[in-house]
């Protein structure tokens, strides 16, 4: 039986985009005819509004729930959710102290860390990187990797990501531009890949990270 993949999305502040990137993700898998599950452990239920947002007659096409728990009652519940999904992602808080975030670390496959260019952002990654890298060494095939998002073109966006690149964990080879078409699809419930010709260019860059995504989970389909 082929096995379920877990990965979770990071980070230690908001404002990373962080929700963003995980129903993007959702619903280009789901395109690509995987089973998704978004588990949502935010308890801002970011993700589960997102979800709510889509009209009745064009839903989002992962499956989107909220989940609460220790370590090993998440494990349990998401134990079940592997026998009906190829892929769950984890929506976690934006807090590497709460028991969500650190029972998705244990759990996780593979953690993505959203990051955006700027100094603040730069220092709280900082931490989480921390905390990943001692749980690799705990846990040798969990993978993990840094997501650049949000992404401007500006000189101090170029400097933070050259320095982003200095960090111990590899940064993903397909970042994200700061779009108003993933804002836009947020309103409308669904993703960049349900918008029109003014968003193909968030979609080409949606299209190389689950191609990235994909690789990174092993996945060969």
């Amino acid at each position: 039986m082929k096995q379920c993949r877990i990965v979770a999305l990071l980070s230690q502040k908001g404002g990373v985009g962080k929700t963003t990137v995980t129903m993007q993700l959702a619903e280009g898998l789901s395109g690509s005819g995987y089973r998704i599950t978004v588990c949502d452990l935010d308890p801002q239920e970011s993700a589960t509004r997102w979800a709510a947002a889509a009209d009745a007659a064009e839903p989002f096409p992962a499956t989107v729930e909220g989940f609460r728990g220790n370590l090993q009652e998440l494990g349990a519940q998401f134990g079940a959710c592997a026998r009906r999904a190829d892929m769950i992602l984890l929506d976690c808080p934006p807090s590497i102290e709460h028991p969500h975030t650190l029972a998705a670390l244990e759990l996780a496959d593979l953690i993505l860390i959203p990051v955006v260019p700027s100094p603040t952002d730069l220092w709280s990654t900082r931490a989480v990187e921390r905390l990943v890298i001692a749980t690799m060494a705990r846990r040798p095939s969990l993978r993990a990797a840094l997501l650049p998002n949000r992404v401007q073109r500006t000189a101090l966006a170029a400097d933070v990501l050259e320095v982003l690149r200095e960090f111990s964990l590899p940064v993903i080879g397909a970042s994200l531009a700061q779009r108003n078409a993933y804002a836009q699809s947020a309103v409308q419930g669904g993703s960049v890949y349900r918008l029109g010709r003014a968003a193909d260019q968030a979609r080409e860059e949606m299209d190389r990270l689950l191609a990235a995504v994909l690789e990174l989970t092993g996945e060969t389909k």
